[in-house]
C-alpha cells in the first residue's frame, strides 16, 4: 500500500525511542539538504518534516539513507557521489532525528570501488554491524554483491570487510554486456541489504536485479551469526517482485518503494513469517 504521495526512494523507517517513526528516503534537495524525512504515529499517515543532512561540497548525489540512534544520539548512513559514480559509504550524526545531520569526516568503505545502501544492524549482545552493497569483479557471476564489517564505534569500522553473498541466478542480472572498470560484463546486482534476528538466527534481506524493471525483487538469506555464512533457501524474488524492492523491516511491517509512473513512492505491508520464511502480503 503506498502511504507517502511523493517520490521517496530507498525508504528507511525508524523506530523512535519516544514513540512514532521517522522516514528518510533518497530523492531530491529539500531545504537545501539531502534526503527528506518524514514523520508518523502509525506507519500508514505521513508528514514532510523538511531534510536531513547538510550536503557535502564536491557531491551531487546522495542515496539510500539509514539511521540508528545509539547513547543519545543518531547516525545516518549514506553514500555521495556524482551520478552514479564514486559512491562510498560515509555516516552523519545529529542529536534529533530530524536533523540537521552533519558528516563525520569518514569514509567507512574506503578499500571498495563503489559502495552503496548501507545498513547499520545491532545485535542482541550489543555489537552493531554494517551491511552495504559493493562491487566484485572475481567469480562467475560479476557484480554488486552484499557485504559487511564491524562497527568499532558508531563512526568507524574494523576494517575486516567480508562478502556474504555472491549472485547465484539469472535473475539477479542488472545488465548484459555492461561496460564497466575498462571490461564488459554480465553484471549481477544485489543490494539494498536488511537484517533481522529472528528465533536466535539472521535473515538477510536484500534487492536483485535492475531496480528500473520489473523483474527487480527481494529475496533473503539464513545465518547462525552477523557475520555469515548465509545461505539462500529459496530461488527468486520470493518476498516482494514486479519492480518492488530496496526494503526495511519495522515492527510488523515491510517498507519498500514501487514504481508509480516515473517515480519510486513508499510503500508498507504486512510480513507474515513461516519460520524463517518471510513474506510480504500481499507478495
Amino acid at each position: 500500500m503506498k502511504v507517502y504521495d511523493g517520490y521517496f526512494a530507498d525508504p528507511f523507517v525508524l523506530r523512535l525511542p519516544e514513540g512514532g517513526y521517522a522516514a528518510y528516503g533518497t530523492g531530491s534537495m529539500v531545504d537545501g539538504r539531502a534526503f527528506e524525512i518524514l514523520r508518523s504515529a502509525d506507519l500508514v499517515h505521513w508528514e514532510r518534516v523538511g531534510g536531513a543532512l547538510e550536503p557535502l561540497d564536491g557531491f551531487t548525489d546522495y542515496w539510500a539513507p539509514e539511521v540508528a540512534f545509539h547513547d543519545g544520539a543518531y547516525y545516518l548512513y549514506y553514500s555521495p557521489g556524482v551520478g552514479d559514480q564514486g559512491h562510498r559509504v560515509r555516516v552523519a550524526v545529529c542529536e534529533s532525528p530530524w536533523g540537521p545531520f552533519r558528516d563525520a569526516g569518514v569514509v567507512l568503505t574506503p578499500g571498495e570501488r563503489f559502495a552503496i545502501d548501507a545498513s547499520p544492524f545491532r545485535d542482541a549482545d550489543g555489537q552493531w554491524y554494517l551491511y552495504y552493497a559493493c562491487d566484485v569483479l572475481e567469480g562467475e557471476r560479476v557484480g554488486t554483491t552484499v557485504a559487511v564489517d564491524r562497527l568499532v564505534t558508531m563512526t568507524e569500522v574494523a576494517g575486516e570487510p567480508r562478502v556474504l553473498l555472491r549472485a547465484s541466478d539469472d535473475w539477479q542480472i542488472f545488465l548484459r554486456d555492461r561496460e564497466m572498470y575498462g571490461a564488459v560484463y554480465d553484471w549481477h546486482t544485489l543490494e539494498g541489504p536488511f537484517v533481522v534476528r529472528r528465533d536466535g538466527r539472521y535473515v538477510l534481506f536484500y534487492s536483485g536485479g535492475s531496480w528500473e524493471r520489473d523483474t527487480y525483487g527481494v529475496s533473503y538469506a539464513i545465518a547462525d551469526h552477523p557475520l555469515g555464512p548465509f545461505t539462500e533457501p529459496e530461488v527468486g524474488p520470493v518476498v516482494l517482485r514486479d519492480g518492488r524492492g530496496h526494503n526495511c523491516v519495522v515492527d510488523d511491517s515491510i517498507v519498500y518503494h514501487a514504481w508509480e509512473g516515473e517515480r519510486r513512492v513508499m510503500c508498507v505491508a504486512p510480513l507474515r513469517w513461516d519460520g524463517l520464511r518471510p513474506r510480504a502480503v500481499p507478495a
